[in-house]
């Protein structure tokens, strides 16, 4: 019996999907673990396998290579070799027939034939025969293209003499000229090239212009030293395997001030405001589409070292399009830190549900002020984003200044 595939959900916030590959054709034979597509969502494109039980010859594929299909659809069909799949192509939730093409618009008679215009006689200028000008003149005249019959004559009875053609051609000379066209200058093309927006790219636009839009945003910054935090990393880097960054430290210092600020860690629901529990920190990626936001689960009961490797994972994970939904879904606050592009403030959009986001600019060395004395530091700046619908502005700067003291003093947050 024929088995249809439809397309999948592969995400919460999946209403469709697009093929971006085929990796079988009809008459192939389908097992179970075998690679059918590569289908692309809102958040990443991923491998899909043909599950237990969906085995026999591919007959049918409902979506070619490109094109978008809605959730549940037909995605493919397969069963056994010339097995009549007619019913189910009638009856199930294909996607809609493409349309057929447009039948080209029956050429348009041929236009009749302009009538022929009618000459008009120009007529001809008035012939130098019955212009009195002296043989002088008719020569100027003819070299230096002046109509004799637009020359008033000065000479005696009218005659025009040299004079009359000199000043005719003064006259002339006299009114300027149009600017001669700048010569045309050969610059590069200026084509350009449209490229269709990404399932991802669509969700990301899609979400940030909403919450942008919905959610009132204030922001707060905050400048950390970041002295401490420095010695701390190349003292752990020294004595361990693993190499900690500083994205990890900030990690690690979000998750506990979220544990002492658990309104930074809530949800605007519209009816309620939800405070989670649990500490699921998000830490934003940047891949070829756009933006993926992989989730550190009950970070703030991980160690540095356990941080560390599992957002490594990710990272690797997200460039080679390897993360899985569970993977992106139920973070609880956002990390976005763009100081390793040399970034030193940002302002980043929340990233629903969250409450907030904090924006990680870059470590710079800068003269401070320490015991009354001005001395070389490495100060990085925080800021945060607000949904003010759920944190008030000091609830805010109460979780700044948690995150602050945990880098300014790790040991802290090893405790």
């Amino acid at each position: 019996m024929a088995i249809v595939i439809n397309m999948p959900r592969l995400s919460d916030t999946m209403t469709e999907g697009v093929v971006a590959k085929w990796h079988v054709k009809i008459g192939d034979a389908i097992t179970e673990g075998k690679l059918l597509a590569e289908i692309e969502t809102d958040k990443a494109t991923m491998d899909f396998e043909a599950f237990p039980g969906q085995e026999g010859t591919l007959l049918h594929i409902g979506v070619q290579e490109g094109q978008a299909s809605p959730v549940d659809t037909i995605l493919a069909i397969i069963g056994e070799k010339g097995e009549d799949i007619s019913g189910l192509l009638a009856g199930g939730a294909a996607p809609a027939a493409a349309p057929a093409a447009e039948a080209a618009p029956a050429a348009a008679p041929p236009a009749p034939a302009a009538a022929p215009v009618a000459e008009v006689p120009v007529a001809a200028p008035a012939s130098d025969a019955r212009v009195k000008a002296s043989p002088l003149a008719k020569s100027m005249a003819a070299d230096k293209g002046v109509d004799l019959s637009k020359v008033q004559g000065s000479g005696e009875g009218g005659r025009i003499v040299k004079r009359d053609i000199e000043s005719a051609v003064s006259d002339t000379a006299s009114v300027a000229a149009p600017a001669a066209p700048a010569a045309a200058v050969n610059y590069p093309s200026s084509g350009f090239q449209d490229t269709p927006i990404s399932q991802m790219r669509k969700t990301i636009a899609k979400r940030l212009s909403e919450s942008k839009f919905t959610a009132p945003h204030f922001y707060l910054t905050m400048s950390v030293d970041m002295d401490a935090a420095i010695e701390a990393r190349q003292a752990l880097n020294a004595s361990g395997d693993h190499k900690i960054s500083f994205n990890d430290l900030v990690v690690k210092a979000v998750s506990k001030a979220l544990k002492k600020h658990p309104a930074v860690n809530s949800a605007w629901l519209g009816d309620v405001i939800r405070t989670n529990y649990d500490v699921h920190v998000g830490v934003a990626v940047a891949v070829e589409d756009g933006l993926l936001v992989p989730v550190i689960r009950h970070a703030d009961a991980k160690s540095l070292t356990q941080i560390s490797a599992e957002v490594k994972d990710f990272a690797q994970r997200a460039k080679t399009k390897k993360l899985q939904p569970a993977d992106w879904e139920g973070n609880t606050f956002t990390i976005s830190n763009l100081g390793m592009f040399g970034i030193d403030q940002f302002t980043a959009i929340v990233n629903p549900p969250d409450s907030c986001i904090l924006a990680v600019g870059g470590i710079q060395a800068v003269p401070v002020v320490k015991n009354g004395q001005v001395v070389p530091g490495n100060i990085m700046k925080l800021t945060l984003s607000c949904d003010h619908r759920v944190v008030d502005g000091a609830t805010g700067s109460a979780f700044l200044n948690s995150v602050k003291a945990f880098l300014e003093s790790p040991v802290t947050m090893m405790l």
